[in-house]
């Protein structure tokens, strides 16, 4: 019989020691996400290069083998102050800590060491993938009139699939989404300047390398290289000069909150960010927008920028 791609679960789950199967359960770690692809043997091909007597194909030896899924999960908060939603193990798993403060909040910030894996079972049709010592990357990206989505790009140690009986995935954890809109989205500024925005993309810029030695494999994060995007509509250089602000690279803080609710908005902020050069603008609608890219910067470190849930 045939397999259905459409059939599958995905369940995430923090590990308390590298590599060491968290063993996630439908009941308490089910990911509802879209767009799953899987690669599920990245790696290399070793040529033995064989002396033979007659031409052909080389034979080849796999190693380095690693998995790589991507995913995207609706960005909204848990639906209760205080909570970390249900994504919140897969922001651990790229680099960041998680503070929660009972009852109000919960903020997501970049560390530069201990980094946190985790464990994920991807089942598709009842062949199951078990990824462990998984890190990677995320992107947060918010459009007009569409789903604010966190993007993730997920590595881990390989083993081999095994046939599992299916289970049946609990998503009562995951809250409906609003989409990105004048009421839905109330707050987007450069520099404590209003602007109307197009996208907004941030990158956490992860650099994520499989370890594959003798004595060690292990998939790390080994650097950060943020990245922020946007597309706003042009204003008069008195409200914003984006070209004075690229050549003095005067440093500009940049918040976005999105969600009407408490308990499910989202709010990016970064406190401190290098605008590049504007290279080009864009026509939308006979309306000039201006592509901004920023460079978020450490002020005291590991704080180049804050999630907030609240």
């Amino acid at each position: 019989m045939p397999q259905y791609w459409k059939s599958k679960t995905l369940l995430a789950k923090i590990e308390g020691a590298y590599g060491t199967d968290s063993v996630p359960t439908a009941g308490a770690n089910a990911i509802l996400a879209t767009d799953v692809t899987l690669s599920p043997m990245e790696g290399q091909d070793v040529a033995r290069n064989l002396e033979r007597p007659a031409m052909g194909a080389e034979p080849m030896i796999p190693v380095g083998i690693f998995t790589r899924l991507t995913f995207s999960v609706e960005a909204v908060g848990s639906g209760a102050l205080g909570t970390a939603p249900a994504w919140g193990p897969l922001l651990r798993m790229c680099a960041l800590a998680e503070v929660i403060t009972p009852a109000t909040k919960v903020e997501y910030n970049p560390i530069s060491d201990n980094h946190e894996s985790g464990s994920i079972y991807m089942a598709i049709d009842g062949v199951r993938h078990v990824v462990l010592g998984t890190k990677g990357n995320a992107s947060l990206k918010v459009g007009a009139n569409g789903i604010p989505m966190w993007q993730f790009t997920m590595t881990g140690l390989f083993s081999l699939p095994t046939d599992q009986a299916k289970v049946t995935p609990d998503f009562t954890a995951w809250q409906a989404p609003q989409v990105a809109t004048k009421l839905n989205t109330p707050t987007f500024t450069i520099g404590a300047t209003p602007f109307v925005l197009r996208d907004f993309e941030l990158d956490l810029g992860c650099q994520v390398e499989p370890r594959m030695l003798i004595g060690t494999e292990a998939i790390l994060i080994v650097d950060r290289n943020e990245k922020l995007r946007t597309t706003v509509e042009a204003t008069n250089m008195a409200a914003y000069n984006p070209y004075t602000i690229a050549q003095n690279q005067t440093l500009q803080a940049l918040q976005l909150i999105h969600g009407t609710v408490a308990s499910k908005r989202v709010k990016i902020d970064v406190a401190s960010a290098q605008q590049g050069r504007l290279t080009g603008l864009s026509n939308n609608q006979n309306i000039v927008e201006w592509p901004l890219d920023f460079v978020p910067q450490q002020v005291a470190g590991n704080d180049q920028f804050k999630i907030t849930l609240a």
